[in-house]
């Protein structure tokens, strides 16, 4: 199961709520700083170490696990960047669970 979203001119709210699950250390890499869009990956967590390094050899994109508990191992990973990084992002992860 791998889900994906495409957040285009996140609006302040939405990121608030995502900086509240990213891990500290991380958060303050990425704070203050201006994203034009996120994309966002759900999978299990071979998946999303898998689909983070596809995503980051494919576009200038930060990476980021999102923090919450799923009773199945499901874990999101957010992708912080322009427009066109997100979707070359996106695009990349989409291309190789094409070949699965």
């Amino acid at each position: 199961m791998v889900k994906t979203r495409f957040i285009r001119a996140p609006r302040p709210g939405t990121l608030a709520m995502l900086y509240r699950r990213i891990p500290r250390d991380m958060r303050r890499e990425i704070e203050g700083k201006s994203f034009d869009a996120v994309g966002l990956v759900q999978s299990d967590l071979p998946g999303l170490f898998y689909f983070a390094d596809v995503a980051q050899k494919a576009a200038a994109v930060i990476a980021v696990e999102l923090l919450g508990t799923c009773p199945q191992h499901v874990s999101t990973i957010a992708f912080f960047g322009t427009t066109s990084a997100v979707t070359a992002a996106l695009a990349a992860v989409a291309k190789v669970r094409e070949k699965e």
